[in-house]
């Protein structure tokens, strides 16, 4: 019986994505060198220039395709709440959709998972403002309708609080993904994807509660004496 024959060589763009992900998620960017994503990808840094213009470049197509599934489905959630009645989405819903939705973010990469959801973990924590920003500018369309409709559901609230509480919604739930990661390598995603339901629920009865909190006041936020 002839060997069966071996799987075809990925693409060289798909290879320097691969090893960017990994390698930026495990270091952080600017302490990754193009020389060392290239000689994972078994690539050169023409090639990166080729296909990306630069390491930023890389470093945007990477959260691109990171966050495509995840801000694809927040948006078809989000229209088909938005579909369901004469009324608007509840806090309820759509702090769901939008958690459920990033809390199986390592479900939906397939055996990628654990890099995605550390690279993007990696990402959301950068010092660099303009990294932060290049990565603002990836998941903003979708995280911008989120803030709108929930800005919609809280009138009580001033807009500032929703979108200060949002942030904070936003951050608490890379925390859940890079803390669920544990000490766990690429291959063992079927270890995290099993408990994400529960501790995913939790989390959103939780920031549900937060965003139902009544407005900060001055006299809250005083200095004691």
């Amino acid at each position: 019986m002839p060997a069966a024959a071996p799987a075809p060589a990925l693409p060289t763009r798909d290879r320097l994505l691969d090893a960017a992900e990994r390698l930026f998620g495990e270091h952080g960017f600017a302490a990754t060198s193009l020389r060392t994503v290239t000689v994972a990808a078994d690539a050169n840094v023409a090639a990166v220039n080729y296909h990306f213009g630069s390491k930023e470049g890389l470093l945007r197509a990477v959260v691109e395709r990171a966050m495509a599934a995840v801000n694809g489905e927040r948006l078809r959630l989000l229209e088909e709440l938005r579909a369901s009645g004469d009324r608007q989405p509840t806090v309820e819903e759509l702090v769901r959709a939008f958690v459920m939705t990033g809390a199986r973010l390592v479900e939906r990469s397939g055996e990628r998972g654990v890099s995605v959801a550390r690279f993007l973990g990696q990402v959301m924590s950068e010092p660099d403002p303009a990294i932060r920003r290049l990565f603002a500018t990836e998941v903003g369309p979708a995280e911008g309708q989120y803030l709108d409709a929930l800005r919609a559901a809280l009138p009580q609230l001033p807009a500032a609080e929703v979108a200060f509480r949002f942030r904070a919604m936003v951050g608490l739930l890379g925390l859940y993904q890079s803390s669920a990661l544990g000490d766990l390598h690429p291959g063992d995603t079927a270890e995290i994807v099993a408990p994400a339901g529960d501790d995913a629920g939790r989390l959103v009865t939780f920031l549900t509660a937060a965003f139902h909190a009544p407005p900060t006041t001055d006299e809250h936020t005083a200095s004691p004496g």
